[in-house]
């Protein structure tokens, strides 16, 4: 076995290195504070692997995305949202006989619980739709009690299923629209568009184009690796809490702007751009001043050193939405513009901040209807199968131990207890 050495305070320690299948390289401290009584430092968790997965790969530096080995690329274009679900929990594409029982489960358990929408009625208007989100996939479990004595896989079929209808009703509440049930004839993108646009007495033609789009937006948000919220979603799944307190937790860490918020902040700062008058330039110019306070959302990626894969393919589909849908958008090419900027202007070259994912999903959502403040929400419903995916991985795999990271104390050392009368 390989081995790599560490010395401290001239005492050697020789620890097992991991290679992947892609040929990652990992050193295995696991027993480094038994042996030794240290611990490492990794703020952010940066350089820290939690985890063997077999679900995604990402090469930042040459911004590859693979899910369970297929490129990312190859899945936008070809597959759909549904069949990646499978693929994700199951590590194969299914055959035409598993993916018709796959869809026709998925329609079985669109449904939510009438009750439920009792709930719905005690948010107030301004409710986020995020806060919802959560609170509902967090109350599946008071419907679902004996969910842990159950198939784990019916209830990822049921969180897959249920998850648009929550969403779909949470917008409906901010509105204030009747909910609109889903229909078994349509597709799981169609029927997420239908719940949201549809109006009782009127008829919702639903575009294919937008369909087509829904999906690949879904399919381009399904998993990446030990993110924020996955990583998340695994801790809270360590402590052998119920799927759906798991699949809450990592909706509420998706909420913050700088996971899963950020594609709504891209499009925000366009708008402000466009309200100043569009002068794209003078923003470029405030993003490079240090103390101006301002910086470019949507550009750079903590993992990409290279082009976001994603974006590439979220650019031409913006284009292609846009033209069916007759839109001009002018946010679209102040969003343009900043992109050539970026990729000739040295000072981000240098950087490599270049496009990532949320830059073009925010113009896509806007260009098919969806507020902004729904963004969020879009993203969570697409990285569900990632999410279940490795709550799935966690759960089967009997070495898993309960998450709990270690710290380096800076506080006081020990003191005696002073009286108050004695207190200065």
């Amino acid at each position: 076995m390989t081995t790599a050495s560490l010395t401290l305070d001239g005492k050697t320690y020789e620890l097992p290195v991991i290679r992947g299948t892609e040929n990652e390289v990992a050193v295995d401290i696991t027993r480094l504070r038994a042996q030794s009584g240290a611990i490492t430092m990794d703020p952010g968790f940066n350089s820290t692997g939690a985890c063997e997965s077999a679900i995604t790969f990402i090469d930042g530096d040459l911004g590859i995305l693979r899910y369970r080995g297929y490129p990312i690329e190859e899945l936008a274009e070809r597959s759909d949202f549904v069949e990646t679900c499978w693929l994700l929990l199951n590590g194969e594409l299914p055959n035409a006989e598993q993916l018709k029982a796959f869809r026709a489960q998925l329609t079985y358990h669109s449904m939510i619980h009438e009750d439920m929408k009792k709930f719905f009625e005690g948010f107030p208007p301004s409710a986020h739709p995020m806060a919802i989100l959560s609170a509902m996939v967090s109350s599946l479990s008071t419907y679902y009690p004996n969910s842990e004595e159950e198939s784990t896989e019916v209830n990822i079929v049921r969180l897959i299923a249920k998850v648009r209808t929550i969403a779909a009703y949470a917008y409906k509440k901010s509105i204030g629209q009747p909910t609109i049930y889903p229909r078994n004839e349509l597709s799981y993108c169609a029927n997420f568009l239908n719940m949201m646009f549809a109006v009782p007495a009127e008829e919702y033609k639903i575009n294919p184009v937008l369909v087509k789009a829904l999906n690949m937006l879904l399919i381009l948000h399904a998993d990446h690796e030990q993110n924020c919220s996955t990583s998340t979603v695994r801790m809270v799944a360590s402590s052998r809490a119920n799927i759906f307190a798991s699949i809450s937790a990592g909706i509420s860490a998706l909420w913050g702007p700088l996971h899963g918020g950020a594609n709504q902040a891209v499009l925000e700062m366009l708008q402000v751009i466009h309200e100043d008058g569009g002068d794209y330039k003078k923003f470029v110019m405030k993003a490079k001043e240090k103390d101006s306070g301002f910086r470019l959302m949507g550009f750079g990626h903590r993992v990409y050193k290279n082009f976001d894969p994603r974006a590439t393919i979220l650019r031409k589909m913006s284009y292609d939405v846009l033209q069916e849908m007759g839109i001009d958008d002018p946010l679209l090419e102040i969003a343009c513009n900043l992109e050539k900027v970026a990729l000739e202007d040295d000072y981000f070259v240098s950087r490599k901040l270049y496009p990532n994912v949320d830059f073009y999903s925010g113009i896509l959502y806007r260009a098919m209807g969806i507020p902004t403040n729904m963004f969020t929400v879009m993203f969570a419903i697409g990285r569900l199968p990632g999410w279940l995916a490795h709550f799935k991985e966690l759960r089967d795999d009997d070495s898993s131990r309960i998450y709990r990271p270690r710290q380096v104390y800076t506080g006081a050392t020990q003191r005696s207890y002073i009286p108050m009368s004695e207190r200065k």
